[in-house]
């Protein structure tokens, strides 16, 4: 009886873990298409982020039933099915007279979240740490955004929600081998720019450089993830996220371990794919990778044409993305280090100067002075110029004469009134011109300083920091993107409205207060 018992309360387990594992396209088979192809909702990532009010079995049962009916709501159905989630924010009223620090201040409170309330049959995946998320649409945990959130909270001296945000993240690796792109079981097919390594470089401020020891394991676990495959690859050869370069060199890509629509932009990808050439498969694919990447969309990823039809992400090797492997590669390297292993040491280290030299050869451009992407097919630098040729000068892999034509470039070409714009390129996509991000604009910034570029640091920060005071004064809200050509202007382009909130945001503005030291300008 006991034995029968155990048995099954284990089934139970694994049908609950099970159940919280599937993405919502899984549970509501035909229910989803049906909800995410007729503009039920202005945006498909609502649907996939309702909380079913019952278990999807009976949901199901009960749609399949009234479907087919004379006079069936869908939108009813799915109002009386699920809780439609709106953001926290939606109430907030900030208080301009207050000023910016105090906005940013109270926005901690108003992004943070309790772990312990993901209810059964969500989406959301849970975590044993409360943390914050970056705003409006966007309800849970994102890899990259939380490390430029972090560098706010560090001067906000919140320490403990910087570790609670760091444990979760050592528990996704653990649990499901990688940092999913966000916290969502329909994100569980890919990752975003690994930013881990970083992260731990901003709470050893505050602990001490053993914290490397200490997240060693989950170090090691994100490189084998991004890493998967490498030591069988021939010369021209990729595996999801590797690539063996023609010289032997092993780099990496984003990649996407599925080839259907994306669940959160499901009609819009359905509809894009109506204009491509490529198989859908392979356009859904590439879609995905660029997601992984965080630049979702730019003409970064396309061919000269610059539509998004010609999307490629997956021919891509991109310069930032093997600046980051190359932090992580010296950060293992490092543990090894402190914990007195020195022949580990020298792997990893020798696998950081590998990568240096190979970005340098692939990516350097000398006829552009600028750091580019690579085709990898092609055999061939990419076509277009974009911020992302910082990340070598944040990353000390540039030399001083590179460093310094990259500065003169960042001068000249991409720095505008309101702050740096991401590329040159007005494609309508939101990680192109005129818009510019905070994580860019802080890469940029921080990169220069490496390489005595103060008083060019100093001016770009200073133009980033008015227009958000600007926007702030005349909003009260701290927006995800902004304008920096039509200062006067709102950011524009993507598939979902300008958000507030925001995380990154709020974290490089604090950042670049404190460390310039003002207020207004």
């Amino acid at each position: 009886m006991r034995k029968a018992l155990l048995t099954l309360v284990l089934l139970f387990v694994f049908l609950l873990t099970y159940s919280q594992s599937l993405t919502p396209r899984q549970l509501y088979p035909g229910l989803f298409e049906a909800v995410q192809l007729t503009n039920i909702f202005p945006d498909n990532k609502i649907f996939v982020d309702a909380t079913p009010k019952r278990n999807p079995d009976l949901i199901m049962k009960d749609y399949e039933a009234q479907k087919s009916k004379p006079g069936f709501d869908l939108k009813q159905f799915v109002n009386d099915n699920f809780f439609i989630p709106g953001t926290h924010n939606d109430v907030f009223k900030s208080d301009v007279t207050a000023g910016i620090r105090k906005h940013i201040d109270t926005l901690w409170e108003v992004l943070y979240r309790k772990h312990d309330t993901v209810s059964k049959y969500s989406s959301l995946l849970p975590l044993p740490h409360d943390f914050i998320v970056p705003g409006g649409r966007f309800r849970e945990t994102y890899y990259w955004d939380s490390y430029f959130t972090m560098l706010g909270l560090q001067e906000s001296h919140k320490t403990q929600i910087i570790e609670n945000m760091i444990d979760n993240f050592a528990y996704m690796i653990d649990k499901y081998g990688f940092i999913p792109n966000g916290t969502r079981t329909y994100y569980l097919t890919r990752s975003q720019p690994p930013f881990f390594s970083l992260m731990l470089n901003i709470l050893a401020k505050d602990k001490g450089e053993k914290v490397l020891v200490k997240y060693q394991p989950q170090l090691l676990k994100e490189y084998a993830f991004w890493m998967e495959g490498a030591e069988k690859l021939k010369t021209g050869q990729a595996h999801r996220m590797v690539v063996r370069m023609p010289g032997g060199e092993i780099l990496n890509r984003y990649w996407d371990d599925s080839d259907q629509p994306r669940e959160e932009s499901y009609k819009k990808d359905v509809d894009a794919a109506k204009t491509t050439k490529q198989k859908p498969g392979d356009f859904y694919r590439n879609i995905r990778a660029a997601a992984e990447s965080g630049w979702d969309f730019s003409t970064r990823w396309f061919d000269n044409t610059a539509s998004l039809a010609t999307i490629q992400t997956t021919s891509i090797i991109p310069v930032d993305l093997n600046c980051l492997l190359y932090h992580l590669e010296l950060s293992i390297a490092q543990s090894y280090q402190l914990a007195g292993d020195g022949s580990h040491y020298r792997v990893y280290l020798t696998k950081a100067q590998q990568r240096k030299k190979a970005i340098q050869k692939y990516s350097w451009s000398e006829s552009t002075g600028w750091f580019m992407d690579y085709n990898w097919q092609l055999n061939k630098i990419t076509p277009h110029q974009t911020l992302a040729g910082v990340f070598p000068l944040e990353f000390k892999i540039a030399d001083e004469r590179q460093a310094k034509i990259v500065a003169k470039a960042l001068r000249i070409k991409f720095f505008k009134s309101g702050g740096l714009v991401t590329t040159f390129n007005r494609s309508g996509q939101q990680w192109d011109s005129p818009n510019a991000w905070a994580p860019l604009e802080y890469m940029a910034i921080d990169g220069l300083r490496n390489y005595g570029q103060d008083d060019l640091a100093r001016s770009i920060a200073e133009a980033w920091i008015r227009t958000n005071i600007r926007v702030f004064d005349a909003t009260g809200k701290l927006m995800e993107k902004y304008n920096v050509l039509d200062t006067g202007s709102k950011a524009g382009g993507g598939e979902y409205p300008l958000q507030d909130g925001f995380g990154w945001t709020n974290g490089v503005l604090l950042n670049l207060l404190n460390h310039y030291q003002v207020d207004q300008l």
